[in-house]
C-alpha cells in the first residue's frame, strides 16, 4: 500500500473506532498516561498501529476475537519488532471490563517519562 494510501487508511480508521478502541483511547489521549503521547491509527509502514507511543518505541493493538492465531498479525508483530517496536496486545473484552488494569500494563511497559533534554547554550552566556 502507498503511503498516501496509508495515511488516509489511518484517517477512515480513526473516524470510526471500536468500542474498545474508544475506550483505550479515553485513558491514553493528551497525556493521561504518566506523561506520554500517544497517537491513535498511526501508519507505520506498511502497517497501521492501533496506538503508538513514538517516543518510547511503544505499538497498543486492541483485539477482537478474529485476531487469535493470526499469521497476518504474527508478520506485522515481527516486522515492528525487527525495527525496533516493542508491541503490546490487549483482547477487547480486557480493554472494555478493565481499562484501569490495561493502563497500568502500559503505564509499566512504559516506565517514567525521560526528562526533557537540557535547554540549548545561546551563544555569549
Amino acid at each position: 500500500m502507498r503511503n498516501s494510501k496509508l495515511k488516509y487508511r489511518a484517517r477512515d480508521l480513526r473516524t470510526q473506532p471500536t468500542d474498545a478502541e474508544r475506550a483505550l483511547w479515553r485513558q491514553l489521549r493528551s497525556e493521561q498516561l504518566s506523561g506520554w503521547k500517544f497517537r491513535r491509527q498511526h501508519p507505520i509502514l506498511p502497517y497501521i498501529a492501533d496506538f503508538a507511543c513514538i517516543q518510547a518505541k511503544l505499538v497498543v493493538e486492541v483485539d477482537g476475537g478474529q485476531h487469535a492465531d493470526s499469521a497476518y498479525d504474527s508478520t506485522r508483530d515481527e516486522h515492528l519488532r525487527h525495527h525496533g517496536w516493542r508491541v503490546l496486545h490487549f483482547w477487547n473484552n480486557d480493554v472494555l471490563n478493565n481499562p484501569e488494569g490495561v493502563a497500568r500494563m502500559i503505564g509499566d511497559a512504559l516506565g517514567p517519562v525521560p526528562d526533557p533534554p537540557p535547554p540549548l547554550a545561546v551563544e555569549g552566556d
